[in-house]
């Protein structure tokens, strides 16, 4: 469906006909149409652009809501113009994923003071001027992380990061806690951290320039599986086996669920996407329901061959 000249700068999508049996006549709102706007950091990474999915599917089953989003194309300041722009049309509720953690506080608690409710989904912003926030343990991933490196390494080597956007809340706990945990190995350490923004074409880039650099490590911690996905078409094209230099992902994705099963991947995290949770929030908001916390943690899962058979990938 094509944006309409009032939103042209959004796509619409997931809008229904039949309402869902689950939708009880009790249940339906007072207006006939409520707009959920959907602020995204970027469609160029293949989980954020599942993300979107997840909650357009969800959204599908509610014929009284309208999803909106946009694509800020990795830009902090684009995606703060995008959230501005939305309140300003007056949606019902503002849901996103916010890529700077301090510089986006100030934009959302205008919003949020604007009585328009604000969902995050898995990242953070400083303060508490938000009204529902979902997202897994990345601190606890990336200590497990650390510890399966550590393991497989046998306390001894030099570890690559490949990291995440340091300014968003996930980008920091995956570094933190990775570096937390590494302090118990005193025989590993990192010999370099280089952001490459979970985008696939920047961790190629990087690996290849520690390659060039004659950067000596033995394991990669890749903060995204787009990131690991980079990392071992580098290490190929280069001629380097990944299967001797362990890799650990974070999302399990469907071509981390390949590379594990073929010996290329080491380990991956599962990290849901929070689109349907999100959506989900947000039809209660709509119908006046109170959401039972603030905060809402979902689990994640370390997956190696030992368990690859037995959990499906996110997307």
């Amino acid at each position: 469906m094509k944006a309409t000249s009032k939103w042209s700068r959004w796509l619409f999508v997931g809008l229904v006909c039949l309402a869902s049996p689950a939708v009880l006549a009790s249940d339906r709102p007072a207006k006939t149409k409520y707009v959920v706007a959907f602020a995204q950091d970027t469609m160029a990474n293949d989980w954020r652009a599942a993300q979107v999915r997840d909650l357009k599917n969800t959204l599908a089953q509610y014929p009284f809501v309208e999803l909106v989003f946009s694509d800020a194309n990795g830009d902090t300041a684009r995606q703060v113009q995008d959230i501005e722009n939305f309140a300003a049309k007056g949606v019902d509720i503002l849901i996103t994923s916010p890529r700077d953690a301090e510089l986006m506080r100030e934009p959302i608690a205008r919003v949020y003071r604007q009585g328009i409710p604000v969902i995050l989904l898995s990242r953070r912003v400083q303060g508490e001027e938000f009204t529902h926030f979902i997202t897994a343990d990345n601190k606890a991933i990336a200590h497990q992380a650390a510890q399966l490196l550590a393991q497989r390494l046998k306390g001894k080597g030099k570890v690559l990061v490949l990291q995440h956007i340091p300014t968003s809340t996930p980008g920091k706990l995956r570094t933190e806690g990775f570096n937390e945990e590494l302090k118990k190995y005193p025989g590993i350490q990192v010999v370099a951290t280089k952001r490459a923004d979970s985008l696939r074409s920047m961790a190629i880039q990087r690996v290849e320039e520690a390659l060039v650099e004659k950067l000596q490590f033995d394991a990669i911690y890749a903060q995204s599986d787009s990131m690991a996905m980079g990392a071992l078409m580098a290490l190929k094209k280069a001629g380097r086996d990944p299967k001797k230099i362990p890799i650990t992902g974070i999302d399990y994705i469907s071509e981390a669920r390949e590379a594990i099963r073929a010996g290329d991947l080491y380990a991956s995290f599962t990290y849901p996407t929070f689109g349907k949770e999100g959506a989900e929030a947000a039809v209660q908001l709509i119908r006046g329901k109170k959401l039972d916390r603030k905060e809402v943690f979902i689990d994640s899962t370390a997956v190696t061959r030992a368990n690859v058979e037995k959990i499906e990938p996110i997307f």
